[in-house]
């Protein structure tokens, strides 16, 4: 029975062009808009990175470093135990390790010539804020470095030049990864909306069979509420893998034709992202599910679904990266479903990780599928109640 069904809605969903076309092509140009529009400019603000400060010197000018740093870029976090690990999984952005010797090259009035400041950076943070980052330390460096000279009897300011930017080192913690660019983050944005917007077809097919009483002649003929609900969401789990193909492939090979970046995907652990995007279509067609077993009208099918995605979205980091955000758009995002997958994605395509590291977002995706499946099958249950015998 359950295999009839499924062709059933399958054959139901390739009879609706404009719902195909909504579901692969809408992703597919925001992917190719928004990664060309942030091609040349794609930095957040410097401010709102969570930092920390491994002092190892602690000699007079290393602590003017740390507080002149402090006061343009705001307070450190305190240094936790396991910050190489914080920083691997991007909860910290950077870390600033103040090596021994510095206060000394600071004083003297020679240039530097090897580096004293490592700026350790997470995987994923943007290569030109790496950069701007480098340079400001150099800025902070060379002038404290500038000061410590004109204070010392007839010793020569040093010049300000390229060349102090010799006393900082940068590295990512513990990556191999590729560069972050717009379409690293573009492309699991766009794919995690693409996976929820789902919701307008189905829905949409569902208010169908209800008003013609395809749902209530199947139901009496004995197949369950539970059979019913699955031979719909199975088949959008299909559109799904389809629609991550697509989204990858346009990341891979479409965008560097265009002229944008390329989505790298070399180093990714496999098993890791394809249960990320097995956790996310399973969330996304549950959703749809729930929200079809709640509208009633065609009207309320073409708006709740997509008016409550583009909410999500616009909450969880789709349209606007996470990490631009204020302090309190930050901490509203991490409710968003949205946000879940999508920090999911990037831990596996930005940072390496693996299976373990995306354990809480995969663990927050189960259960938020398991409860709407259980809110769609109570309310699919309860229409079936009221109807008509």
């Amino acid at each position: 029975m359950l295999p009839a069904l499924i062709k059933k809605e399958l054959l139901a969903l390739i009879r609706d062009p404009h719902s195909l076309a909504a579901l692969f092509l809408l992703p597919v140009l925001f992917i190719i808009i928004m990664s060309l529009a942030l091609k040349d400019y794609y930095s957040p603000p410097q401010r709102s990175l969570a930092y920390a400060v491994q002092a190892q010197d602690t000699g007079p000018l290393s602590r003017a470093l740390a507080r002149n740093w402090e006061r343009a870029h705001g307070p450190a976090q305190a240094l936790p135990a396991d910050w190489e690990q914080q920083l691997r999984e991007g909860r910290l952005k950077y870390v600033l390790v103040l090596q021994p010797g510095l206060s000394q090259e600071l004083e003297e009035a020679s240039l530097p010539t090897q580096p004293h400041i490592r700026l350790l950076a997470e995987p994923g943070l943007d290569g030109n804020l790496l950069n701007t980052l480098q340079a400001e330390l150099a800025g902070t460096a060379g002038e404290l470095k500038a000061r410590a000279a004109l204070a010392q009897n007839n010793a020569p300011k040093p010049a300000p030049d390229a060349s102090m930017l010799r006393i900082v080192q940068t590295e990512r913690a513990g990556s191999t990864g590729p560069r972050p660019s717009a379409v690293q983050q573009n492309v699991p944005a766009w794919l995690v909306f693409g996976m929820f917007f789902v919701v307008a077809s189905l829905a949409g097919l569902v208010v169908e069979e209800r008003t013609s009483g395809t749902l209530a002649r199947l139901h009496s003929l004995g197949v369950s509420s539970s059979a019913l609900l699955a031979s719909k969401g199975l088949p959008y789990l299909g559109v799904n893998a389809v629609q991550a193909a697509l989204m990858l492939a346009v990341g891979v090979w479409l965008m560097p034709s265009l002229g944008g970046d390329a989505l790298t995907l070399a180093q990714v652990n496999w098993p890791a992202l394809l249960l990320a995007l097995a956790a996310i279509s399973v969330a996304a067609v549950s959703m749809a599910l729930a929200i079809a077993c709640t509208v009633r009208t065609h009207a309320q099918a073409a708006a709740v679904g997509p008016i409550l995605n583009v909410l999500m979205a616009a909450i969880g980091g789709i349209m606007v990266p996470k990490f631009v955000m204020p302090q309190s758009m930050q901490r509203l995002a991490e409710w968003s479903p949205m946000n879940w997958g999508l920090e999911a994605l990037l831990n596996v395509v930005l940072r390496g990780g693996d299976i373990a590291s995306t354990a809480p977002q995969l663990v927050r995706l189960s259960l938020f599928a398991a409860l709407m499946f259980g809110i769609a099958l109570a309310l699919f249950q309860r229409s079936f109640q009221r109807s008509p015998r």
